[in-house]
């Protein structure tokens, strides 16, 4: 009996999911080459997913959680390839003539600015992510610059250097001021009902949304520069300035306002946190004066850091963040020099000056999304755009030779 030979593209469905689970990313791209049949096969979410999880910002965290699912996976890949490669167009979004210590925040299309008393919110378009040069609203009220804020569903809270910390509603015109600190509100976080600040007054502020009042007060003993809620909401921690003879790292116990624990004993004074993010419930990344960026483990016992990355140029990191996966983006003092870090190396794997040899300005505050980075400096806030180098792209990555 003679058997009909079958072709590539009539094979059964899960007989072409095993096969591409076994390519890798070059051979997926030429494989959706031979036909339209198999070009719209592997053009789905399902086929990359594998090969996007070893990416960098792909928008496929370590748990297989894809964060992006509006954008084909296929696209993300591209661009992934652009943020390991380093290829961007760099451009200044925004200047302004005063030099201030800018914070940004980024929710979905919009993008905030904190500028002086002013917390200004910018639309990005939707294709593009380019940035509306006009603000579509303003939050005010602070009487001092504003120094930081955090963003929740329905509002927004600024913490200012007169020490007071305003809730906005987002919605109206609404707001609401907390009895706030004595000195100026370096950090906050917020997670559903619950809010933390930290302040050079040496305290941690415990809030509830719906409460006016402080709900709880910690004292530190030291300036408070950093705080994070851990994702579970059961625990926090803070970055202290490290002047005094303990660990300026802690873990903290929400319900208890107990300390759980202190990260670290090796910390030389003077080496103060700058910036806290957790990766996961067991896992947050911490940067600050001693030019380190550290990930800390807290499912170990005792809790320590696993891992170290050195800023190259011994500069302060100002502030981090992380795809949730395999890449950080740090911010130094020095230049507005923005890198790039692949977790599986010890060095950096992309660099990039965004301000000029004759004016210097550290990076106070950065934010990313699957194809844009945004850094606040002094005077100007700048954007780098992995997504426009990545039209047409085939040949380049053959040429990078990343597939």
């Amino acid at each position: 009996m003679r058997m009909r030979m079958m072709q590539l593209h009539q094979l059964p469905e899960d007989v072409l999911y095993h096969i591409t689970a076994l390519l890798d990313c070059r051979s997926l791209c030429r494989l959706s080459l031979v036909c339209r049949s198999l070009s719209r096969f592997v053009s789905r979410d399902s086929v990359w997913k594998k090969v996007a999880v070893q990416l960098l910002n792909s928008g496929v965290d370590g748990s297989g959680t894809d964060i992006y699912p509006h954008i084909p996976l296929k696209d993300r890949v591209r661009i992934a390839l652009n943020w390991y490669g380093g290829i961007c167009k760099k451009t200044i979004a925004l200047k302004w003539k005063l030099k201030l210590l800018p914070w940004l925040q980024l929710d979905g299309d919009t993008l905030f600015l904190s500028q002086a008393s002013d917390i200004k919110a910018y639309r990005l378009h939707k294709v593009s992510r380019r940035l509306q040069p006009r603000p579509f609203d303003v939050y005010s009220g602070q009487q001092g610059d504003v120094c930081c804020f955090t963003l929740m569903d329905s509002h927004l809270i600024s913490g200012g250097s007169d020490g007071k910390i305003l809730v906005h509603s987002r919605t109206s015109d609404a707001s609401m001021e907390l009895c706030g600190h004595t000195q100026e509100v370096n950090c906050l976080d917020s997670k559903d009902q619950l809010i933390i600040s930290g302040s050079r007054d040496q305290t941690v502020g415990i809030w509830t949304l719906m409460s006016i009042s402080r709900r709880d007060t910690i004292a530190l003993c030291d300036r408070v520069w950093s705080v994070a809620i851990s994702p579970t909401k059961r625990s926090f921690v803070t970055g202290t300035a490290c002047c005094q003879n303990y660990s300026p790292l802690r873990l903290w116990d929400v319900e208890r306002l107990a300390c759980v624990c202190s990260l670290g004993s090796e910390f030389r004074r003077g080496a103060g946190v700058l910036d806290i993010v957790f990766e996961s419930p067991f896992q947050l990344l911490t940067c600050g004066y001693d030019t380190f960026i550290r990930l800390w483990d807290l499912r170990l016992c005792p809790r320590k850091c696993v891992m170290e990355w050195e800023e190259p140029h011994d500069s302060t990191l100002y502030c981090i963040q992380t795809d949730r996966n395999h890449m950080i983006a740090s911010g130094s003092s020095h230049y507005g020099v923005l890198r790039l870090w692949d977790k599986r190396q010890t060095s950096c794997l992309q660099s990039f000056q965004l301000s000029s040899d004759h004016v210097s300005s550290p990076v106070y505050s950065l934010r990313l999304d699957s194809s844009h980075l945004y850094a606040a400096l002094a005077s100007s806030l700048h954007s780098l755009d992995f997504k426009t180098c990545s039209q047409n792209n085939l040949l380049q990555m053959y040429q990078l030779n990343m597939l």
